[in-house]
């Protein structure tokens, strides 16, 4: 397989050399991420940890087990420590992503108050730029060149992480979607680390990339399980971390583009999530997501999860094109048109199904009989 990747396109030729050592951590992160769903399927009931639905913006209509979070947390975390050596930014990364998932469980079983919330976002991601040294003190800029952030690395670090978690979080509302769509930013981080020769982060990524495979097997429509905020803002600061250390520290032209484009539907509806929410206050939740609006126009979990799987593919590929690799644009389209044609027969059929028995009503068939 790696020969007829180097054969499409001669640029991935490092690509897929430094990919080589990341399928048995992404095969181990998948193993264990399903052994572990299975135990937090169980589990879940008898802690108490699950989701009932009691608001507006639930979709799902029975409880539902919610330690889906722990089980992705644990699946990375395990496969990272036996396969990726050990050092000061791989240790930082399970340990801050760990505090996270703990925190967000508690609020998963007693539902903790916004402000508590916000202060710990905000807490975390300064002991991540000031204890553990994750800041954005640079970035490169086409026709620029490299910015140099200086005292504004902190407010800005603190503003991308952040904003990661809740972007993350704020899609967490279809069976499958969020775990989907870490799964292909991961996917890309993973691919652009393995541009620029950034080992680490192609191993860590790796990790993510199984363990959220694992949930998916579990997640999508019908879901079993549900990752709850302990896995969503997890994820959300997974993946902010390892952008940082493996794209957006690095002087690629435009690199900190890369994440944020395969993100950039999320973070549209994050941007003017929080918008609305200066009308109805912060900390309060609605329906009025793009994937609510999605369900809302007949589109199914499933079919609403395509739509998001293929906005952040392409847009993921458009900013690999940045490090050389435009022929990755051109498959990315092709599996976007793929996605969408199958969320389009399948949408279809479910209409054809609903409106058949109308017309034959309408047509006096049913009287007939």
């Amino acid at each position: 397989m790696f020969s007829i990747l180097r054969t499409f396109d001669p640029t991935l030729g490092p690509v897929v050399h430094n990919l080589g050592s990341s399928l048995p951590v992404l095969g181990l992160a998948l193993v264990l991420g399903v052994v572990l769903n299975l135990i937090a399927i169980k589990v879940s009931p008898l802690v108490g940890i699950m989701k009932r639905p009691h608001r507006e913006r639930d979709i799902h209509t029975r409880s539902t087990p919610l330690l889906g979070g722990v089980a992705i947390y644990l699946g990375f975390a395990v496969a990272v420590l036996v396969l990726v050596h050990d050092d000061t930014v791989r240790n930082a990364v399970l340990l801050l992503c760990g505090a996270v998932c703990l925190f967000y469980l508690i609020d998963d079983r007693f539902e903790l108050p916004y402000l508590i919330k916000l202060a710990f976002s905000v807490g975390i991601g300064v002991v991540a730029a000031l204890g553990f040294g994750f800041q954005i003190t640079h970035f490169s800029v086409p026709l620029v060149g490299t910015v140099n952030t200086g005292w504004f690395a902190l407010p800005l670090t603190l503003f991308w992480l952040a904003g990661m978690q809740n972007t993350i979080n704020l899609i967490d509302g279809v069976n499958g979607l969020a775990g989907g769509v870490v799964l292909i930013v991961a996917l890309t981080l993973m691919l652009a680390a393995a541009s620029i020769g950034q080992h680490e982060v192609v191993l860590l990524a790796a990790a993510l990339v199984g363990t959220c495979a694992a949930f998916l097997i579990f997640n999508f429509d019908p879901a079993r399980i549900f990752m709850g905020d302990s896995g969503a803002f997890s994820l959300g600061m997974a993946l902010g971390l390892l952008s940082i250390i493996g794209v957006a520290k690095t002087p690629v032209v435009f690199a900190l583009a890369i994440p944020l484009l395969a993100l950039a539907v999320p973070i549209a509806d994050t941007a003017w999530s929080i918008i609305r929410r200066r009308v109805v206050g912060f900390g309060k939740g609605d329906a009025h997501h793009l994937h609510h609006r999605l369900l809302d126009l007949g589109l199914s979990q499933r079919e609403t999860c395509l739509v998001f799987y293929g906005a952040a593919g392409i847009l993921g590929a458009v900013g690999l094109t940045v490090l050389g690799h435009k022929k990755i644009l051109g498959v990315a389209i092709i599996l976007m048109v793929v996605l969408l044609s199958t969320a389009m027969a399948d949408h279809l059929q479910a209409v054809g199904r609903r409106i058949g028995p109308s017309l034959r009503f309408l047509l006096g068939k049913d009287a007939l009989r």
